[in-house]
């Protein structure tokens, strides 16, 4: 086979503008791959941080079943009581006081557990006073106390609240955080839930023989 002049090499010009062309078309690829990269993470960061927020209103309404459960519970055992919810002398934690309705007045303990907590589940119609609940809980009240909060989803801390405090997490940790960033859920006296961004509407007070107990850290 004959070769041409330059024996099958290209000439030196041709040589350079494909080289050039090489390294033209290799940058323009990286740019490519790194506007992909940058789409593709931006869209999973919507998707998930969307599925995030959807999955917490769902857990946040079966929070809302728990405590209207416990709320009849604690009607029973008040109207067993004089009128007066559960109490404990000394109690330090919600646990303490409300383990007074199992097994008499509930044997579902599992409504003790907030579905968007992640805490363990307890053992049927047997004590927690040796576990772990989720919901933080305003020992004290009575049945007349319609317009008290009786009960909510695990607090930050135990203090009184003024309206724009922050009653639970903003970040996603704990303390407060059985909803993740999203807030919470408050059981009122009259038995109705309000659900609430982490940043109240509402004031929180806790007075003289009202007690406000967060579950076991």
């Amino acid at each position: 086979m004959k070769r041409g002049p330059n024996n099958g090499r290209c000439p030196a010009e041709d040589c350079r503008c494909l080289a050039d062309c090489a390294t033209g078309q290799s940058a323009f690829s990286l740019i490519e791959l790194l506007i992909v990269a940058v789409l593709i993470l931006f869209l999973t960061t919507m998707y998930w941080g969307g599925n995030a927020a959807s999955r917490q209103r769902k857990l946040q309404m079966s929070c809302q079943q728990n405590l209207q459960k416990i709320f009849v519970a604690m009607q029973i055992y008040a109207n067993d009581q004089a009128g007066k919810f559960p109490e404990v002398r000394g109690a330090s934690t919600s646990e303490a006081a409300l383990d007074r309705l199992v097994p008499r007045y509930t044997v579902d303990t599992s409504v003790f557990i907030c579905p968007g907590s992640g805490d363990s589940s307890l053992a049927s119609g047997e004590s927690f006073l040796n576990g772990k609940i989720s919901y933080a809980y305003y020992m004290g009240w009575h049945l007349t106390n319609e317009q008290a909060v009786l009960m909510s989803d695990r607090q930050v801390d135990t203090s009184p609240k003024i309206t724009g405090d922050f009653a639970f997490s903003t970040t996603g940790r704990s303390p407060g955080n059985n909803h993740h960033k999203f807030g919470g859920n408050f059981l009122f006296g009259d038995g109705h839930q309000e659900l609430t961004p982490p940043k109240i509407p509402f004031s929180l007070p806790v007075p003289p023989g009202i007690v406000l107990l967060n579950p076991k850290p």
